[in-house]
C-alpha cells in the first residue's frame, strides 16, 4: 500500500513538474516572439497611412528639405513622417524606429528650425500627428502592416460625385474614436492637468507667473520666452517640445500631461472654447461676472475684436499712467463699442501680463471706460515681449469672446522702448493672424539708443513697415491728438493685413479644359478635383472667392467671383458645370479668363489661376501667359496625359516647378489637391512685409 501511494505521488509530482516547464517554455517563447515593424520611406506622409496609431521604421538620409514639414511638435498630416520624427528630436538622419499618433487638425501650425530641420508654418489642416520614441505603449497592438489610402478612387467612376480623401477626416462625433485606439483611450478635462496658481481673497487680477522673478532675471527670461502659434480664432495648440531648437527657443510652462500620450489625450478631448494652453490665468471680471449694464449695438462699421496692451512699468510714472488711462477712455468712446461693432479688452503688462478685462466683459463704450478709471498700476518692467505672448495664447479665445469673424487687432502701448524683444512673439502673432499696431510716447532719445535692446523694435513687430502700423507721439500730454487717426486705423478692416492668410485672402479662378479628349468620366473627375481645392479655402464675399471658366475652341464663363459667396454654394455650382466638348485652344482661354475673371478682382486679392488641360494647345500659349503674369496673376498650370511640358511651364508662374504638376492619367489628380495648397501657402507667407 506504501509502495503504491509512493509512485501515485512520484507520478502526480512528475506531471506537475512537465506541465510547469511546459508552461516555462511557451512563455518564454511568447517573450521571445518579436514584432515587425514596418519600415516607411522619407517621402510617406502621415495622411496616406490610415492606421491612426503605429510604429514604424524611417531609412537614413530623411533630412532633406525636399521632405517637408509643417509644425512643431503637432505636425499636419501631409507632412514627412520621418523627416517631421528628426524636427522633433526623435531620431537623426541614421534613421530608427518611432510611434506615431493621429489627432484631431488644427487651426494653426508653428514652422521653426530644429535639429537640423526647417519646419513650415500652416495656418489650418484637418488632421495633426504627434511622434515621439518608437516604444510600444502597453496594452496596445501595433499592425505590422500599414494601410495606406487607395491609390485610385472608385467613387467617380460609379457615378457618385463624393470628395476624394487621402487621409481620414474624422467627424465632430467620431473624432475621439478615431484619433486614438480605444485599448487606452481616456478623456482628460483639460483643466484637470494643469497645475493652478494659488489665489487669495486680496488678489485683484490674475497674472502670467504666480510669483515675481528677481528683477536681474528678467532679461534671460524674456529671451527664452516662446509662443505657439494658431489661428486668430482658436489659439489651443499645447506646445510639448522632445528637441532641443535653436535659435527659436521654448516657452518654460509647466505642465502635468509631458508624455505624446497625454498630449494626444488632451488634444482629442479639446472642444471649442475650452483652451488646452489654459495656464489658470482670468480676469477678476470672470471670476466676479456680473450683468451688463446695458448692451450696444455699435459701431457696425468698425467690427474688429481688440486688445490694448497697457503699460505699466514703473518707468511711465503715476501721472502719465493716468493720462494712458484718459487715452484709452477716449478711444473706447469714439470706437463705439457694441456687439455687432468693436469689442475691446485691456492687458496690462509690467514684469508679466495679466488681463483687466476681456471681449466679453464690457459691451459699450460707457461701462469701459468706467472699467478702465478702476485699473490700477502693476509697475516693474516694460516686458512687451512676454505681454504679446502672453495675448497670442491667451486673450483672443472663443471662452473670452473672440468671435472668430472678426478681424483679431491688438494695439501696444510703450512708454520709450521695451526691456525684452519683441521681434519673435510679434512674429508668431502675425502668424496667427493678429494685427499688431504701436503707440510709443516718448522713444529714446540720440543719447539713450544705447540702451534699447532691440532696435527698431517697432518695424520688427508690425504687420507691415510702411507706418500704417505704427504712431509715434512725443510726449504724454499730446496723445490725446491720435486717438481718432489711430481709431481710423484699427477700423480699416481692408488694410488689416495680418487677418489675410493663404486661405482667405484670394481670387482663385479656375480654368478648366473640356476639350473632346477629356471625355465624360474623365470631365467628372477633374471637377471633383476642382472641388477638393476649392473647399480647402475660406469662402465668402470677404475672404477667398473662387471662379470658373470651361473652354475648348471656344470659352464659357461657368460663374464669377462676386457669383456665390458660401463654400457649399460654390461645391454646388462646381458640379452643375457641364462637359462642354470640342477642340483645345488653351491661350485663348488664358486671355478669356483676364478679361471675365481676373479684370474684375478685388484690389486686395492675390489673383490665382489654376488651368488644368490634357493636351497640346492649338494656339499659343506664351503671349496670353505672360500678359497675365504682368497684370499679377499667379498662375499654376497642371497637365494630364498628353499635355505638353514646355506649354504647362510657359503658363506657369515662376519658379515653374513650384507652379506646374504633371499626372499620367485623370484619376491621379487628387494627388496634387496638398501639393497646390501647401505651394499656395508657402509663397503667401514668403511676401515681404514693406
Amino acid at each position: 500500500l506504501l509502495t503504491m501511494k509512493a509512485t501515485v505521488i512520484a507520478t502526480f509530482f512528475g506531471v506537475f513538474l512537465t506541465c510547469t516547464y511546459t508552461a516555462k517554455e511557451a512563455t518564454k517563447k511568447t517573450k521571445k516572439a518579436k514584432q515587425y515593424v514596418p519600415q516607411i520611406d522619407c517621402d510617406v506622409k502621415a495622411g496616406k497611412i490610415i492606421n491612426p496609431e503605429f510604429i514604424a521604421k524611417c531609412p537614413p538620409g530623411c533630412q532633406d528639405v525636399k521632405y517637408r514639414v509643417y509644425g512643431t511638435d503637432i505636425y499636419a498630416s501631409f507632412s514627412s513622417v520621418c523627416n517631421a520624427a528628426i524636427h522633433s528630436g526623435i531620431i537623426d538622419n541614421t534613421g530608427g524606429k518611432i510611434l506615431v499618433q493621429k489627432v484631431a487638425g488644427h487651426s494653426g501650425y508653428r514652422g521653426s528650425f530644429s535639429n537640423g530641420v526647417r519646419s513650415l508654418s500652416l495656418p489650418r489642416w484637418r488632421e495633426s500627428f504627434l511622434v515621439s520614441e518608437g516604444k510600444p505603449r502597453k496594452g496596445v497592438t501595433y499592425p505590422s502592416t500599414l494601410e495606406y489610402s487607395s491609390s485610385k478612387s472608385t467613387a467617380v467612376k460609379s457615378g457618385k460625385y463624393l470628395e476624394h480623401q487621402t487621409t481620414p477626416v474624422p467627424t465632430p462625433a467620431t473624432q475621439m474614436a478615431t484619433t486614438t485606439p480605444t485599448p487606452t483611450t481616456t478623456t482628460t478635462d483639460p483643466s484637470t492637468t494643469v497645475p493652478q496658481p494659488a489665489t487669495t481673497p486680496a488678489a485683484i487680477r490674475t497674472t502670467a507667473a504666480p510669483a515675481k522673478a528677481r528683477p536681474g532675471l528678467h532679461r534671460a527670461r524674456d529671451m527664452a520666452f516662446r509662443a505657439t502659434s494658431t489661428s486668430a480664432s482658436n489659439r489651443n495648440i499645447l506646445q510639448h517640445n522632445t528637441g532641443a531648437q535653436h535659435p527659436e527657443p521654448v516657452a518654460t510652462f509647466q505642465r502635468a500631461a509631458s508624455s505624446p500620450v497625454h498630449l494626444a489625450m488632451e488634444i482629442d478631448s479639446w472642444k471649442p472654447g475650452l483652451s488646452l494652453f489654459d495656464t489658470g490665468f482670468s480676469s477678476k471680471e470672470e471670476l466676479n461676472p456680473k450683468p451688463l449694464e446695458s448692451i450696444s449695438q455699435g459701431n457696425q462699421n468698425c467690427k474688429v475684436d481688440l486688445s490694448f496692451l497697457m503699460d505699466g512699468s514703473w518707468s511711465i510714472g503715476k501721472r502719465r499712467f493716468q493720462l494712458q488711462k484718459r487715452f484709452l477712455g477716449n478711444v473706447a468712446q469714439a470706437l463705439g463699442i457694441g456687439s455687432a461693432g468693436p469689442l475691446m479688452g485691456i492687458v496690462q503688462y509690467g514684469d508679466d501680463p495679466s488681463t483687466e478685462f476681456n471681449l466679453k466683459t464690457y459691451a459699450n463704450s460707457k461701462d469701459i471706460r468706467n472699467a478702465i478709471e478702476k485699473i490700477q498700476q502693476k509697475g516693474g518692467l516694460s516686458n512687451v515681449g512676454k505681454a504679446l505672448s502672453f495675448v497670442n495664447k491667451n486673450f483672443f479665445l472663443d471662452a473670452n469672446g473672440n468671435r472668430g469673424g472678426a478681424p483679431n487687432v491688438v494695439v501696444v502701448m510703450v512708454d520709450g522702448w521695451p526691456t525684452d524683444r519683441v521681434e519673435e512673439p510679434s512674429r508668431l502673432a502675425r502668424e496667427s493672424g493678429i494685427n499688431i499696431f504701436f503707440v510709443t510716447v516718448e522713444a529714446a532719445a540720440q543719447s539713450e539708443k544705447q540702451n534699447v535692446i532691440e532696435p527698431n523694435f517697432v518695424d520688427k513687430a508690425v504687420c507691415r513697415t510702411s507706418g500704417f502700423y505704427s504712431i509715434s507721439v512725443p510726449s504724454w500730454f499730446s496723445l490725446h491728438k491720435v486717438v481718432q487717426p489711430l481709431v481710423k486705423r484699427v477700423c480699416d478692416s481692408e488694410r488689416l493685413a495680418c487677418s489675410k492668410t493663404c486661405l482667405n485672402a484670394a481670387d482663385i479662378g479656375f480654368v478648366i479644359d473640356g476639350s473632346s479628349s477629356v471625355g465624360t468620366g474623365n470631365f467628372r473627375t477633374l471637377l471633383q478635383f476642382v472641388a477638393n481645392i476649392s473647399r480647402e479655402f475660406e469662402i465668402s464675399d470677404t475672404d477667398t472667392r473662387i471662379g470658373a471658366v470651361q473652354y475648348t475652341y471656344e470659352q464659357r464663363l461657368e460663374f464669377s467671383f462676386d457669383q456665390y459667396s458660401s463654400k457649399q454654394d460654390v461645391l454646388n455650382a462646381i458640379k452643375r458645370i457641364s462637359y462642354w466638348s470640342g477642340g483645345t485652344s488653351t491661350g485663348a482661354a488664358i486671355s478669356y479668363a483676364s478679361e471675365q475673371l481676373f479684370s474684375k478682382s478685388k484690389p486686395n486679392k492675390r489673383k490665382i489661376m489654376i488651368l488644368i488641360t490634357d493636351g497640346r494647345s492649338y494656339d499659343d500659349v506664351s503671349v496670353p501667359a505672360m500678359a497675365a503674369h504682368q497684370n499679377g496673376v499667379i498662375a499654376y498650370s497642371i497637365g494630364v496625359a498628353w499635355a505638353a511640358p514646355d506649354e504647362l511651364e510657359a503658363i506657369a508662374s515662376d519658379p515653374a516647378k513650384e507652379h506646374s504638376f504633371f499626372v499620367d492619367e485623370f484619376d491621379n489628380l487628387y494627388r496634387y489637391v496638398n501639393q497646390l495648397i501647401q505651394n499656395i501657402c508657402t509663397e503667401f507667407n514668403s511676401q515681404p512685409r514693406n
